[in-house]
């Protein structure tokens, strides 16, 4: 008979910053990117916010990948993406990547003022649910949350959670012409926040699922 047995043990992350801790710092970002990117490619995307006064933190997801078919190249050839969960295991995994943010926070926090910085959570495609869960059980506080490409989990008990998210500034960001983020799936996000009474904003422009460095500037202001 199979039995299925669990450990618990460390390993080893890594993160990404953009912009220099110290008194200059008033806003701190935790960037987190999308299905199969790597952080310290996805952090560059967020440069045009490099302007002395944040400091862009860009936590890693733990489980990586080779991208493309087995077939198709060597593995010394092929680009390695990284995901922050799957359907397999997903109670845990979840578990997981909030306590890895948590303690990314916390070492974060710790190397500037936050009385002085405002804390913004900015997610992009899959990391869009990873800032929602985490922002929902998870230890960080935020004045601002950003999911860009993404929606709330559909999983994740706005009922339960409604208090962390009520007092936020959230923002929706899609582009038009988003594959995944189609008007019907964004009109049902729109609709679930209201119906739970979380305020939000929407900002839309013309493009795919990508990050618009306009829109970027725009949206954070």
């Amino acid at each position: 008979m199979i039995h299925e047995h669990r450990i618990t043990t460390s390993r080893s992350a890594r993160y990404y910053t953009l912009g220099e801790p110290g008194p200059r710092i008033v806003e701190v970002w935790f960037a987190l990117h999308g299905y199969g990117q790597l952080a310290g490619r996805f952090v560059r995307e967020l440069a045009p916010l490099d302007d002395g006064s944040r400091l862009i933190v860009a936590p890693e997801a733990l489980s990586r990948f080779y991208l493309g078919g087995v077939g198709e190249r060597p593995a010394s050839e092929r680009t390695v993406g990284a995901s922050w969960m799957t359907r397999e295991d997903r109670l845990a995994e979840i578990d997981d990547q909030v306590r890895y943010l948590d303690a990314v926070y916390a070492e974060v926090l710790n190397r500037i003022d936050p009385s002085r910085a405002r804390v913004c959570v900015f997610g992009f495609s899959q990391g869009t649910a990873t800032a929602a869960r985490w922002l929902g059980v998870g230890k960080a506080r935020a004045g601002r949350l950003i999911l860009w490409g993404g929606e709330l989990p559909r999983d994740l008990d706005l009922s339960a959670e409604r208090e962390r998210f009520v007092g936020l500034d959230l923002t929706l960001v899609a582009g038009t012409r988003d594959q995944f983020i189609t008007s019907k799936i964004l009109e049902q996000a729109k609709r679930r926040l209201e119906a739970h009474g979380i305020p939000f904003h929407v900002v839309t422009f013309a493009g795919g699922h990508e990050i618009d460095e306009v829109v970027l500037r725009q949206v954070a202001g």
